[in-house]
Order: structure tokens, then C-alpha cells, then sequence
């Protein structure tokens, strides 16, 4: 059917991409599994290296995708891939999905959310300080002397977006091409902002398209499905020590504070730390307001909350194919 009502030929599929390790190979296949344990229906369409194409042939898992397509050369990065959407639409309704992510329950209303935009991913109306500037005490600098402030003078902009591409959507193909050269063009043009590259961090290797997308929607006035949301957020992160679940994921809360500034603090590494930080501001008006939220996906965005994730991969990577040597 691959529709999004049986009565319409509209159609809407997932998308993944993978390149460089088996590894990020295995990441998409596992989180394409858990579409399945909520979505049959739709198609899931994965754009990949020739490498990865026979893996998936190896394995005996090309079932899993509708579609396993060439992911060309030059848009074999974060940037690459994130700021050409245009040129991998194989659906009337596409949703893109970062492959370090779980799905916890139906996301038939998540594509009602999306469905009525051309394009838009998820974020916030007002990007942190941190956002695409150093994450450390280094931030400083920045907000003594007004850097967020004159880039977005600098370019005529009234705010700027918080954007999370963990989850992007695209129905519109001018549109999604008009957003993407205008963020490759910010990017172009990175030493004119107060922008850091993300491979200045310990363990970075590839660059990020959010800062540039995020300047691209605020100059266009588009819209960005709030990624924060309450019981109807997207996609929220896994925080150890702020997330309850069992071995397989099925069941899955997130502690969500209804303070942005308390729940903004959820990205403390130490959790005794953090602990002791909420216990400090517990004084605060609204502190400790909480849901126990079940997002649609978990997201292991988080570097120092990786190790959950390929707890998690490795054990489900057993249970779809017991027998593979692929590397860790």
C-alpha cells in the first residue's frame, strides 16, 4: 500500500543512508527493524555505498528496503547528503532518519505532523548559545562580545533555529532545493560567522549541516516541527540515569522536565553531576514540573551516551544475524 490513506496515491517512505564501516551498515539495518515493529506498510528506501549494496546482498537482508540505491560520491557526509535531500526523494512524502535511533511506538500521527510542509526537519525556535559554537567555557567569548548577535545581523536575520536533522521531511523537491543551496551557501561563507567546525571536538569527524540549515529556515520563514513536544515529541534523547526501558526497547520513557531550562540541563555528561545540578535548581518556580514521556524515536545523539547504543546494536545485530563477522 505505501500510502498514507488507502483511498489516496500518495505515497511516503523512510529513508536511510550509509557509507564508511560495517558498522554504520549495521546502525541502519537495526534501526530500520524497529520502523517494523510499528510500521509494515510503508517502504524504507536505503541510499548507500556500492560496498554497503553487497553487503546487505551478503546477508541476505535486501528484503528489508524497497529500495537500495547508489549514494553518490561527494554526498557521502553529513553535509553531503543533508544538504542535496533533493536529489533522493523517491517517495511523495519523504522522511530522513539519522540511523543511531530507536522507534518506540506508531508514527502514524508523526507523518500527520509533517504532512501539511514542503519541507522541515525537527528543532527549536531559538537555538542555545552552544548551538554551532564550542561547547565549553570557550562560549564565553561569544556571548561577551556578541558574535551570535552580529552573525545574525550580518545576514539579516531575526532569530535563528535550533535545528535537530536527526528527523527531516521533504514533499516539495523546489523547495527542499531552494533551502539546501541556500544553507551550502552559509556554509560557503562559515569564516563570516561566529560558526566553529564540529571536528574541532574530540572525536568528531564529520562537519555539521545543522548550523546552516538552521540559518536557511529563519531566513525563509519556514516552519520547524518542534522538536521539544511534550507527550507528542518526535524524537527525544537517551540520557543514562533519565531513561527507563527494557532490554529490547519496547517499552521506553524519557524523563522530560516541563522547564526548558531544567531540561536543558540533561546534557550534563557525569549524571552525580547533573543529579546534583537539578538538585540545586529543584528551588526554581515549575523545576520540577515532569512527564514520563514515550517518544516516537530515541535518539543516541549524545558522544558520551554512545556506549548504550552499541550496547543495544550489538545485541540486536544477534538476534537479525547470529552468524556475521562484521566488525564492532
Amino acid at each position: 500500500m505505501n500510502k498514507l490513506h488507502k483511498d489516496t496515491n500518495i505515497t511516503e517512505g523512510y529513508i536511510f543512508t550509509s557509507y564508511g564501516g560495517d558498522k554504520y551498515l549495521k546502525d541502519a539495518i537495526i534501526a530500520a527493524t524497529t520502523i517494523r515493529r510499528y510500521d509494515k506498510e510503508r517502504p524504507i528506501a536505503l541510499f548507500c555505498t556500492e560496498e554497503h549494496s553487497k553487503r546487505i546482498k551478503d546477508w541476505n537482508l535486501a528484503d528489508l528496503f524497497e529500495t537500495v540505491d547508489l549514494l553518490k560520491e561527494p554526498h557521502r557526509s553529513i553535509i553531503g547528503f543533508k544538504h542535496n535531500l533533493h536529489h533522493y526523494m523517491p517517495y511523495d512524502r519523504n522522511m530522513y532518519l539519522d540511523s543511531d535511533m530507536i522507534w518506540c511506538k506508531d508514527p502514524d500521527p508523526l507523518w500527520h505532523q509533517f504532512a501539511p510542509y514542503g519541507y522541515t526537519y525537527t528543532g527549536q525556535e531559538s537555538a542555545d548559545v552552544f548551538f554551532g559554537a564550542p561547547k565549553n567555557i570557550g562560549v564565553l567569548a561569544d556571548v561577551i562580545f556578541k558574535r551570535r548577535q552580529r552573525t545574525l545581523k550580518r545576514f539579516g536575520l531575526t532569530h535563528l533555529y535550533r535545528a535537530q536533522t536527526g528527523i527531516m521531511y521533504a514533499a516539495d523537491r523546489a523547495l527542499t532545493e531552494k533551502v539546501n543551496k541556500l544553507a551550502a551557501s552559509y556554509n560557503e561563507r562559515m569564516d563570516e560567522t561566529h560558526f566553529i567546525s564540529r571536528t574541532n571536538e574530540k572525536g568528531r569527524k564529520l562537519d555539521s549541516c545543522e548550523w546552516s540549515l538552521g540559518m536557511a529556515m529563519s531566513k525563509l520563514q519556514l516552519f520547524v516541527v518542534p522538536w521539544f513536544n511534550g507527550y507528542e515529541s518526535p524524537q527525544l534523547d537517551y540520557i543514562h540515569g533519565m531513561t527507563r526501558h527494557n532490554k529490547d526497547y519496547t517499552e521506553v520513557e524519557c524523563l522530560y522536565y516541563c522547564n526548558p531550562f531544567i531540561q536543558s540541563l540533561r546534557g550534563i555528561k557525569q549524571e552525580k553531576v547533573r543529579n546534583l545540578v537539578l538538585k540545586l535548581f529543584s528551588v526554581l518556580p515549575r523545576s520540577q514540573d515532569h512527564m514520563w514521556v514515550t517518544p516516537y524515536v530515541l535518539h543516541f545523539g549524545w558522544k558520551h551516551q554512545k556506549e548504550y547504543f552499541r550496547e543495544f546494536t550489538e545485541y540486536a545485530w544477534e538476534k537479525i544475524y547470529p552468524e556475521s563477522e562484521t566488525e564492532k
